[in-house]
């Protein structure tokens, strides 16, 4: 593969959120993430067919606020933690912006699938979701 090979990814929906800025939002949605609504786009909604209230889904995000061009972090911000490679860490800031939050759909609404937690913020784009696959220990 080039270098100057690249790849094209469009929502099919954006998260609505009251957290409106990422230096506010938590890290995890265990730290106290709000529940928040799927928007979907309407080229999209049959791909929602069957969906319901309990399921685990996997919602996917370009983490549009993120640095493209960060290779290190100090995890979770804190200089007191190694530095160490991005792809090694959670960090929302990375080459490919990619967020992964499973959570639970609450509600289907005319606006959208409340889900939750979920720590993205307001506007955050939704690129792809997938079905929460359980293991055989669970």
């Amino acid at each position: 593969m080039k270098e100057a090979d690249c790849y094209s990814v469009r929502p099919i929906g954006f998260i609505r959120s009251s957290l409106k800025e990422r230096s506010k939002a938590p890290r995890q949605a265990f730290e106290g993430a709000p529940d928040a609504i799927l928007e979907i786009l309407p080229a999209y909604l049959e791909g929602f067919h069957r969906l319901e209230i309990g399921d685990e889904i996997l919602v996917i995000t370009w983490l549009h606020q993120s640095r493209r061009d960060v290779l290190k972090v100090h995890p979770r911000d804190d200089q007191a933690n190694l530095l160490t490679g991005v792809f090694l860490t959670r960090s929302p800031d990375r080459p490919n912006p990619i967020g992964l939050h499973r959570v639970t759909v609450l509600e289907l609404t005319p606006d959208g699938i409340l889900i939750g937690p979920i720590e993205a913020i307001d506007g955050t784009p939704v690129i792809d979701v997938k079905a929460a696959i359980r293991s055989k220990d669970n």
